[in-house]
């Protein structure tokens, strides 16, 4: 029987790495719930400060940047001094920004804290989560990446219903120290469970000895970076549209808000199982060609919403988009392991990671201003497919590069 510190229990695909990932999968879904509460208590909270709805949403915003920049600030982190410091560091900003904004007084203080604790603290439990759990995984990487992002769905599907119950008996603030101590309790000691370092081995590998390493692109890390962030920005501009706009959408084709709220819930759980599919489909052909995929089957979806507009083929196409778009995100950071170098992951990732959810940002914006200016879905839908050409385009060039070069070899 072998000794409990043998190095295979802590290799890569190893007992400890499996056993890392599902830790890794309770932290972000504890700590996603920075991204939902929000959402979920802007009614009561407009009512409470007593604000106009883009007031009370302007809260919203501030976490999606505070999350966006959080997940770049803190990759860098866990390159040096690994993953649990800035997951702890999480959970005392996210306990502090709950409880802040539970008592504060007025929406500036509510957005302040949203925005500066509250979003920067959920950031450290999806990209800088996802960089790490790389690291412990080679011939299963993509699958493990996937399981690990798929901690911010779960989020979304187990915290508005726990809100909600809780709303039933205490108001939105009492609501929110429940939060903040359940994530203090929770999360600092499933974080000391992840001080390990990776496997040295792991942070020494060059891309080019790495599974699909092999099909290197020519072009400089800062290169591969810069149209890594594009094309994260492009496909979450397309993304947002649905995610963002379908209840709206309902209201405007005169189904009601609750279909609305169904198909983002049918979206959220499709993305989980899309997720789970293309990670394992990564660890097979690559994350650029998994990436292609995902975008392109997100593309048709979109086309779809055009021309059926039926309560029932909404529905369906709802469940198409939610089983394309959802592996789409975590393919960025198989690629970023693919192609760049270990030690820099967590920054890297995090860079990407950082784009997409601005695009998200972006694309709900920019959505609501196509429909403002022509009074319909119409050309938003046609504005996201444009931009979701832009992201298969970057993706085809590496993937054509990457051949090229090989073929020269």
């Amino acid at each position: 029987m072998s000794r409990p510190d043998t190095p295979d229990l802590y290799a890569q695909d190893g007992p400890y790495a499996w056993f890392r990932l599902a830790i890794s999968i309770l932290l972000s879904t504890i700590g996603g719930a920075g991204m939902w509460v929000v959402v979920i208590v802007l009614p009561d909270v407009q009512t409470d400060f007593g604000v106009d709805r883009a007031g009370a949403s302007l809260p919203y915003t501030a976490t999606m940047a505070g999350f966006a920049i959080g997940n770049f600030i803190l990759g860098r982190f866990v390159d040096r001094y690994g993953i649990a410091p800035p997951v702890i560091a999480s959970a005392l900003f996210l306990a502090a920004g709950f409880s802040l904004a539970a008592l504060s007084q007025n929406i500036v203080l509510f957005t302040v804290a949203q925005g500066l604790l509250i979003g920067l603290g959920t950031s450290a439990t999806f990209g800088p989560l996802v960089a790490d759990i790389s690291h412990w995984f080679l011939k299963r990487r993509g699958l493990a990446v996937a399981c690990a992002a798929s901690g911010n769905y779960l989020a979304g599907v187990l915290w508005p219903s726990f809100i909600q119950w809780n709303l039933q008996s205490a108001d939105w603030r009492e609501t929110y120290f429940v939060i903040a101590a359940i994530c203090l309790v929770t999360m600092v000691p499933l974080a000391l469970l992840l001080r390990r370092r990776p496997p040295e081995a792991a942070l020494a590998m060059d891309p080019a000895s790495q599974r699909f390493g092999q099909h290197t692109t020519g072009l400089s890390p800062t290169a591969l970076q810069a149209l890594l962030i594009i094309a994260g920005l492009s496909c979450c501009v397309a993304m947002s549209m649905p995610q963002v706009h379908i209840v709206a959408y309902c209201v405007d084709l005169g189904y009601g808000v609750a279909p609305g709220a169904d198909m983002i819930a049918l979206m959220t759980g499709m993305g989980v199982i899309s997720r789970l599919i293309s990670g394992v489909l990564a660890d097979k052909i690559g994350g650029v060609r998994t990436l292609l995929i995902g975008s392109v089957l997100q593309c048709a979806a979109l086309f779809l919403y055009i021309p059926f507009n039926g309560l029932a083929s909404l529905y369906l196409v709802s469940l198409i988009f939610g089983l394309s778009q959802g592996g789409i995100v975590p393919s960025y950071a198989v690629i970023v392991r693919e192609y760049l170098p270990a030690r820099e992951a967590g920054q890297r990732v995090g860079l990407v990671m950082m784009s997409t959810i601005l695009g998200m940002a972006l694309g709900g914006w920019m959505s609501g201003l196509i429909y403002d200016l022509t009074g319909s879905y119409q050309a938003a839908f046609l504005n996201g497919i444009a931009w979701n050409f832009l992201n298969m385009a970057i993706m085809i060039f590496i993937l054509f590069r990457g051949r090229a070069r090989l073929a020269m070899s």
